[in-house]
């Protein structure tokens, strides 16, 4: 597959009318933000990060592995021991999940003959659809050791996604009221469904980058009838238009690329909202391989 550094991280400086996102905006935000998500200790803490962002992990697999490892963390919180925080990425096989109170209006398929598994899971939110080209993220975090508050949880996760879509694809996104996820205009580019038990967060973000958007059409994506669902490789697509012979077209048209840099992009939004030392562990050495089957 195609590696990217860290350093093309910025290759995409997109300025037509429809794509113009004026930085000075982004910055004035950011001033605002760091006040409010940078925590008060100087002190980095510890996150263990498996990084599985080119691997197609069944869904099942990856929920299981979560589970095994908020028991774990809540076991050491028992004890009184060290409880760090993991940060997971992958991509999964096609499936739909549902959240715990989903309901099964929104799907536009006989569920008795679903075009792709169905599985019913203990997040919030509604349907939405997981497949190759979309990178989920999968914080199992500790909220003791950062803000008590699932509001708060839930606009970090934001901000992740929104730093991340504009530092490095100057798309700028933001929130819509009254819902969670990240919107370009009407288009919903990222999904966010968490549990927490214990104040343990687990499950989490789901940025659609390459993805086929396609199977989207089968479901009412969130719960959300008058809004689309769009991805990244679309928007860059549509401002190829104004942009003629640009650097743009040859990343763009390369999937594994795209997916590598925006890996590489929420990861280090990640650390910098959360104020984390991620420290990338293999799964086949860490402690996490008696969770993991082979994936």
């Amino acid at each position: 597959m195609a590696t990217a550094t860290l350093d093309s991280c910025m290759l995409y400086p997109l300025h037509n009318q429809r794509c113009l996102y004026a930085q000075h905006l982004y910055i004035s935000h950011d001033v605002s933000v760091r006040k409010n998500f940078k925590l008060k200790c100087s002190a980095r803490k510890r996150c263990e990060y498996v990084d599985l962002h080119n691997v197609l992990v069944p869904y099942s697999d990856a929920w299981a592995l979560q589970k095994a490892i908020v028991k774990e963390k809540r076991a050491m919180i028992e004890r009184n021991e060290e409880c760090h925080d993991t940060l997971i990425i992958l991509q999964h096989h096609p499936v739909y999940t549902l959240g715990t109170g989903s309901s099964e209006e929104f799907l536009n398929f006989n569920v008795k003959d679903p075009p792709h598994d169905v599985i019913r899971t203990e997040r919030g939110g509604e349907v939405t659809y997981h497949g190759p080209g979309q990178l989920v993220m999968y914080p199992i975090i500790n909220l003791r050791n950062h803000k008590m508050d699932l509001h708060w949880y839930l606009r970090a996760l934001e901000e992740v996604v929104i730093r991340s879509l504009f530092s490095t694809f100057s798309i700028e996104a933001s929130r819509l009221e009254g819902f969670t996820g990240a919107w370009v205009g009407k288009q919903k580019l990222a999904a966010i469904g968490i549990r927490v038990t214990h104040w343990i967060a687990y499950h989490g973000v789901a940025l659609n980058v390459s993805i086929d958007l396609t199977p989207f059409k089968q479901i009412v994506p969130c719960g959300i009838r008058d809004r689309k669902v769009g991805s990244i490789k679309q928007i860059l697509g549509e401002c190829q238009t104004s942009l003629h012979g640009s650097s743009i077209d040859q990343f763009s048209a390369d999937d594994s690329l795209l997916i590598d840099i925006a890996q590489k992009s929420l990861i280090r939004e990640f650390s910098e909202v959360f104020q984390l030392n991620l420290e990338q562990v293999s799964p086949a050495t860490s402690h996490l391989q008696k969770y993991i089957k082979a994936l």
